[in-house]
């Protein structure tokens, strides 16, 4: 299986093959939108804006898993990111990334990487703490809290797992590369 093997719920109820994602550099992230790590949206807005046209994309998919911090329907979801972040992609519909109802795109994820990459002594010991609350973190490879960030290449290949402490400018350089 490859990424592109996979369908997605979008939101108002379509769904997006991921293979029209092909020749396309992804970040994948699950989010919420009352939680400490919200003000992300800023900055992976600012990657979208900068790098889009030149073939990146974000699948941004809502998770109301981790202290229930996704509250509302996937259309007052998206009118909260553009109305507080002016984002300009799509929110995807919302969906649970751990357990038996995760989504099976995130099962293929935290198989291809199954350890966040983290950037820093602080960072980590904010992903000890964060690991420690998460009631849905049960195996190693699962997702410890929002915005878990799953770099992808043109070809596919999941490149990279970024922790939610990894701020979205510091994954610029490998956008870049990748570019």
């Amino acid at each position: 299986m490859s990424i592109y093997d996979y369908t997605v719920k979008a939101r108002k109820g379509a769904t997006l093959d991921l293979n029209e994602m092909k020749g396309k550099i992804l970040l994948i992230v699950n989010t919420a939108t009352g939680c400490g790590f919200t003000p992300q949206y800023e900055g992976i807005e600012k990657l979208y804006e900068k790098y889009n046209e030149k073939g990146f994309e974000v699948l941004d998919f809502p998770c109301n898993q981790f202290g229930h911090q996704a509250p509302g329907d996937e259309g007052e979801i998206h009118e909260f990111c553009t109305a507080k972040y002016q984002t300009k992609f799509d929110q995807l519909a919302k969906i649970e990334v751990n357990g038996e109802n995760e989504e099976p795109l995130y099962t293929f994820l935290k198989e291809q990487i199954a350890e966040d990459e983290i950037n820093g002594l602080k960072n980590k010991m904010a992903m000890g703490a964060i690991k420690a609350i998460s009631t849905t973190c049960k195996k190693p490879s699962d997702i410890k809290w929002n915005f878990t960030k799953f770099l992808v290449d043109r070809e596919g290949n999941v490149v990279k797992r970024y922790s939610p402490t990894f701020k979205p400018e510091d994954i610029e350089k490998d956008i870049e590369e990748l570019l």
